[in-house]
């Protein structure tokens, strides 16, 4: 697997990269926000780890940019930026994933294979509840007349509940269909993506198709239909 570090702080993007080929990964290095957006662009990597706070140009606009021009290389957000609001703006911007630093090495290689593990192998049939229009390959769903990009993330999470339209699905299934079941997950980490992905199902005066079920899970259904 062919991986992007982009990271200022060379001392970190050095260990990074060298404990990553140890693991058997191809690492190419960056060191600002131009040069990673560059490179990116290339559509040579399978996985880019992307920090937020760049010289240049920062990771926000980087992952905005390369989604922008339709490029889905798996990016997770590596970055001590680890507010609320950080994190929702990671997401929304386009990442598939976002781990705080401090990290655990253990911890980005569990999220890395399940990065790895969420990339389609072939194109599966369109899924459709009520408007509602999901094409896992191509990431998109459509609502309607318009579309929307997803990440890999989210179209996982989305396929799950699609596939389970009408039923509760619980917490613990998303987690492992979304991510599987080594990666450290929490249901903190899941509301996130269910905020992202709630926005870009339903938008002011649609008809609500994901509901909450508190405590339990999330249900994909609508109610008025």
């Amino acid at each position: 697997m062919q991986v992007l570090i982009v990271e200022d702080k060379r001392s970190l993007a050095g260990h990074l990269g060298r404990a990553l080929e140890g693991e058997g990964y191809r690492v190419t290095l960056a060191y600002d926000g131009e040069e990673g957006l560059r490179l990116g662009r290339t559509g040579r990597f399978d996985l880019m780890i992307l920090d937020i706070m760049l010289p240049r140009l920062d990771g926000f606009t980087v992952i905005r940019k390369l989604r922008e021009d339709r490029m889905r290389t798996q990016t997770i957000i590596l970055s001590a930026r680890d507010s609320m609001p950080d994190i929702v703006r990671g997401l929304d911007a386009g990442a598939d994933d976002y781990l705080t630093k401090p990290f655990a090495l253990n911890v980005l290689l569990a999220r890395m294979r399940a990065a790895a593990r969420r990339v389609p192998e072939r194109a599966p049939e369109g899924l459709c509840v009520a408007d509602l229009v999901l094409r896992p390959y191509a990431c998109e769903l459509q609502r309607g007349s318009r579309m929307e990009i997803l990440t890999r993330t989210e179209c996982a999470l989305l396929e799950s509940l699609m596939r389970r339209a009408g039923n509760i699905v619980p917490h613990a299934v998303l987690i492992e269909e979304g991510w599987n079941s080594e990666a450290d997950v929490s249901c903190d980490n899941l509301y996130v993506f269910i905020r992202a992905l709630r926005s870009k199902i339903t938008h002011p005066g649609e008809i609500e198709l994901l509901h909450t079920i508190r405590g339990v899970g999330y249900s994909l259904r609508c109610q008025t239909c």
